[in-house]
């Protein structure tokens, strides 16, 4: 991105973290494994939360984390369309 955007990439941790919602704990696990398997770092593996969901965190190459969550209280639908 940083080549696209012509700025020099910086080494230093991006200000936010992102956020990748799907639709059950399986596929928490599932998008996990495919990142591990493309070379991302798994910055905190896959666990139940306090607040009633499950999720992770790996970071791209980039440097930015991100977070694969399902929450039970949330619907995503086929198309990964949120609603809350």
């Amino acid at each position: 991105m940083a080549t696209e955007l012509g700025v020099t990439p910086s080494h230093g941790v991006p200000p936010i973290s992102l956020s990748h919602n799907v639709a059950s704990v399986a596929e928490v696990d599932a998008v996990l494994a495919q990142a591990r398997e493309a070379g991302a770092g798994i910055e905190h593996p896959a666990a139940h939360q306090p607040w009633g969901g499950y999720s992770g965190y790996f970071s791209d190459p980039d440097g930015f984390h991100w977070e694969v969550a399902f929450n039970p209280t949330w619907a995503v639908d086929s198309t990964g369309h949120v609603t809350v």
